[in-house]
This record gives structure tokens, sequence and C-alpha cells, in this order.
């Protein structure tokens, strides 16, 4: 149930409070009560299902959030409320004093922290109104900075303030942050052939799809009259930077149309990052602008870090990305097979499909160096259906050779669940091969669910009722493991490779094992063990009952003619013992 209580009459900051007792609201709601600056309107919610509803269908200033509100996992919670709440600040409360809360909660997403303990009229009312301030200065600032741009005013002191806004949040949070410094080559080229206010229109044509290819969280100002400055925050590694780098670099590749005529531009690039760059908004403005210099000297359009380390890495991904696209047009990628031995009888019961990208100059590339890169940049989308079509075609091959019932796993990237027409085309592949789809298997990890729990819940229903069967990856690393387990159609779990290498080192690694595979067999749910390596591991994962195992103990991930000779030779192997 969701109450929606009106106590002032004139509602003008609007509080959506999270709260599972309704005693809690209403002394929330007491302490706010009188506030004539405020008028504060609230609206209680004490339901998961209600809340989701309310955020994304109802506006509000401030979230009061009580902190035993969540769905099993706090800071899970809390970054959920943090991005579906369209940046609306959260006010966190519980009743631990702020020394040992407040940091922590700060840092995964709350805008201010209160303690029960501390709790009264006075400071709720300065909480909540400190927020409501705030945040109708940030709307502020964003709709004047979107006007400026699009009238093509430039105010630097606001971009400056913005600026220093920006590194304080990220000082706060300890994370990274990065400046980039646009300047358009030759653009006095364009004000002669068009004159000012033609040329006025390009810039503004180029901020709204630059505008359009950045997060929201990501600042778009104009700086000058042919220059640009993006305050990218919230960076975790320099690959969050290629990324903005590369849709930049294509929005800046598009031709535009100025009087019926197509205008190519190009611009140089210059990138300073907090804290490697520096920490104030003088020192990382003048670096990314002697960047943006040396990116001057390369033809075309072009980029410079400030960092050197960064440079180098940044680039790297770059051309690996380029040249990763290549690779699946030029057939560079291959498709190795790990077999999987089933415990009891000793036969292989199936074969996991991983990816191997044979480059031309670089050799065997590793899939932890350009499976990232593949993820990010939306690649591993056309390279996961490739990889299913490769896994179609060799099970069909497998049956022809005598070897009828082998499963073939594929891994299914979190990206993949980011394709409306995921199930479609899955669909038209198996279809076009004609194939035993009892036979395919999809392996998915948790964090492949939790972009869209509802759209991945769904797309997996509609292929199991093909016959595809699914794994769940990487069990016992993830919160939400046994909620996957009661709701999707999962018939095989696989126990991460980290827990196998414990056995014989630590007693936790064997009661988790222990406990997994008992669970997954009360549930009559297939198990298997993943990097097996030592006879002592096979040796524990046996007594265990565990189904099927797989690890170099009995195969490395080999190409498809190493497979099928391994195969000969153990059904040899096995008619000889007979």
């Amino acid at each position: 149930m969701t109450l929606a209580v009106k106590s002032f009459n004139s509602g003008r900051v609007r509080l959506l409070v999270l709260t599972p007792e309704y005693s809690d609201f209403l002394w929330l709601g007491a302490l706010l009560a009188g506030d004539r600056e405020m008028e504060p309107d609230l609206t209680w919610c004490p339901d998961l299902i209600d809340c989701d509803d309310l955020i994304r269908n109802t506006h509000f200033d401030v979230i009061l959030w009580d902190c035993v509100f969540h769905g099993g996992s706090e800071d899970s919670f809390l970054q959920y409320l943090s991005v579906s709440s369209n940046e609306k600040p959260v006010l966190a409360m519980s009743a631990e004093p702020a020394a040992e809360r407040a940091s922590a909660l700060v840092s995964n997403g709350a805008a201010d922290y209160l303690s029960r303990q501390e709790l009264d009229k006075w400071n709720l009312c300065r909480a909540v109104r400190c927020l409501w301030y705030r945040q109708q200065l940030s709307e502020s600032a964003h709709g004047q900075l979107g006007r400026e741009v699009a009238s093509g005013f430039i105010n630097r002191d606001l971009f400056f303030d913005r600026l220093q806004q920006a590194l304080l949040r990220a000082e706060r949070a300890s994370q990274r942050l990065a400046l980039l410094h646009i300047n358009l080559d030759d653009f006095r080229s364009f004000n002669e052939s068009f004159g000012y206010q033609k040329s006025d229109q390009i810039m503004l044509k180029l901020a709204e799809r630059l505008r359009q290819n950045l997060r929201r969280m990501d600042s778009l100002m104009r700086i000058g009259g042919d220059e640009f400055a993006i305050i990218v925050e919230k960076v975790e590694d320099s690959l969050d930077i290629t990324q903005i780098i590369r849709k930049i670099v294509n929005a800046l590749g598009e031709p535009l149309s100025i009087d019926s005529q197509n205008v190519v531009v190009s611009a140089s690039l210059g990138v300073a990052t907090y804290p490697e760059a520096g920490d104030s908004p003088e020192n990382l403005m003048r670096r990314s602008n002697r960047a943006m210099f040396e990116a001057k000297r390369d033809p075309g359009t072009s980029y410079r870090f400030y960092d050197r380390q960064l440079h180098i890495t940044a680039g790297y991904q770059l051309r690996l990305e380029a040249d990763l696209r290549n690779a699946l047009r030029g057939n560079e990628l291959e498709v190795y097979y790990q077999p999987r031995i089933d415990l009891a009888s000793e036969e292989v019961r199936g074969v996991e499909c991983l990816l191997r990208w044979n480059h031309p100059e670089r050799g065997l590339v590793g899939p932890d160096e350009f499976i990232p890169v593949a993820e990010r940049s939306g690649l591993i989308v056309p390279i996961g259906y490739w990889v299913i079509e490769q896994a179609c075609k060799r099970l069909q091959e497998s049956a022809e050779l005598g070897y009828p019932g082998l499963v073939f796993a594929v891994n299914l990237s979190f990206r993949q669940f980011h394709d409306r027409k995921m199930t479609e085309t899955i669909f038209r592949i198996i279809f076009n091969a004609n194939v035993d789809t009892s036979l395919l298997e999809l392996e998915l990890t948790e964090s492949a669910m939790m972009h869209d729990p509802e759209y991945a819940q769904r797309c997996l229903r509609e292929l199991n009722q093909l016959g595809i069967s699914f794994a769940l990856d990487d069990f016992g690393t993830g919160f939400s493991s046994l909620s996957n387990l009661q709701h999707l159609p999962i018939s095989l779990v696989k126990i991460d490779k980290s827990f196998v290498q414990e056995l014989g080192q630590s007693a936790d690694a064997e009661h988790i094992i222990r406990a997994i595979i008992s669970l997954a067999h009360s549930l009559q749910i297939s198990v298997v063990a993943e990097g097996v390596e030592t006879e002592g591991q096979l040796e524990f994962l046996r007594q265990q009952h565990c189904d099927e195992i797989q690890g170099y103990y009995y195969a490395r991930p080999m190409p498809w003619k190493d497979l099928v000779q391994f195969l000969d030779n153990r059904s040899r192997s096995a008619c000889l013992q007979q």
C-alpha cells in the first residue's frame, strides 16, 4: 500500500519517504511540519514494488530513505536509487552514529546522512532544505548551461564553478574525473566561407550532437568561439574515458548540413584527469589545453592525454577496438572448446565455447584483454551471436562424427540483454542451423540480469520454451544467487574457480562448495566445478557428488580439430577398458 499524505496546503518541496513503518513516517512528518520556507509535501512508500513505480512515474525533489528499507542489499538498493531517481538527492537515515555510517553511504550515492540518535526538527529541516536548495541550484545551472550552449553565449565563471563542484564530488567519493578540451581545427575558414552567423550554427549543431553521445552525468559547455569543454564524472578507469573519446570522435566525423552543403569538421581534443593532472579547475583547464595543442600536431581529429601513460593506454584501447571490428569481418576470431567431464561416468558430457582472437600482428590475444573492449564498445553483441552460430555448426558436426549427445555451452554477455531483438536473433540462428536445442546451453552471470531484470527474465523464459537450457556462471560470487535460482529457468550452476582453487588451503572454500552442491541438488539443479587442476580437488568434488568438472586436470581449451582428436582418444580408451 502506498499512501500520499498531503500534510500541508501548498506543497513545494516534494519528499518520498521510504520506510517500512507508518509510525516513522508520521514522526518524520511531524518534525518537518510548520517549515514555512519549504512547505513540504510527503509521500510514504513502505513497499519495494510501489517504490519502483513511484520513482519512475512521479516527480520528487528529495528522497528520505530509512536504511532498513531495501531488497536484501543496502549498497545495491542505494545504487539503484541513485541511478533510477533521475539524480535526485537521497537523504539516508539509520540508528548508527554518523561517524560509523556517513562516509560509506555518501560514497555509494547518498547525498547526506542523519543518525536517528541526533535527529530533531532542526537537523531534519536543515538537511532537507540544504539538499532541496542544492538540487534547485544544480537544475538551474544545467538549464542555464543548456541555454548558453544553444544560444552561443559563454560564461567562463559558470564553467569554472561547475568544474569546481564536480571536483569536490570526485574528491568526496574518491573517484576520478576527466576534463576534455575540444578545439575545432581551422575554424577561421568556416567564418570566411559562411560568415559568423552560419559558423555559429555549426557550433550549435555540434553541441547538440555531442550532447546526444554523452552520459546524463557528463557536462558539455561552450567555452570559446570554437571551443567546447566536457566534464566526465565517475570515471573508473581509462576505458571509461576511451569510450567517451570514441563517441566524440565518431560524432565529429559525421558531416553537418549548412545551407544544403555537407560540412566536415575536424577537432583536437586535450584530456586532463583528476587527480593525475591536478586538483583545481585552473590546473585541469591549463593542462587539458596543453594536451589539446599537442593534439594539433596530428592531422584530422586527434586527441592527447596530459598524462603520458593514460594516453598510451587509451590509444591502445582505441586501436584494439578498431582491430577487433576488423577481426569480426576478417575471420580472425576463433572458438576454442574446453571439455566438461561427467564425474560418475568419466565421459565428456559437453564443452564450453570460449572465444580466442588470432591477431595478425600480436598473435593470440587473451580474452581478458579484448572482451572488456568488446563489451564497452557493444561489439560483444554481434560477436556473441557469431559464437552461437559457430556452436550450432559444431553441434551438427559432432553428431555426424558420432557424438550426438554433446552439450555446447556459450557465454551470454550482459550487453546481449541490451539488444531488444535478442530472442528473435537467437531463434533465427538455431532455426537456420536445425539443431537439437536441448544440446545448446547459454551461460550467464548475475550481472547480465541486473540491467533490466524483467526483460532478461522474459528472454530466458522464451528461449527456454524453445528447449534451450541455462547455466548460472561464477555461482557464489554475487549477492542475488538464491533469488536467481528461484525465479529463473536455471538447470545448472557453475562453481567459480576461485573456490575450487582454495580447496586444501581454506576450510571456508570447502564449506561453501558443500553448501552450493547441496543447495543445487535439493532444487534439482546440476553442478559443474570450474578450474579443477589437481587430483586432490578432483577427489574432494567426487566425494561431494559434484556432477561435472571442467579444468586443466583433464584438458585446456582447444581448437575444434584438437577437440575431435581428444574425443576420439577417450572413446578408444573407453573401448579398450571394456
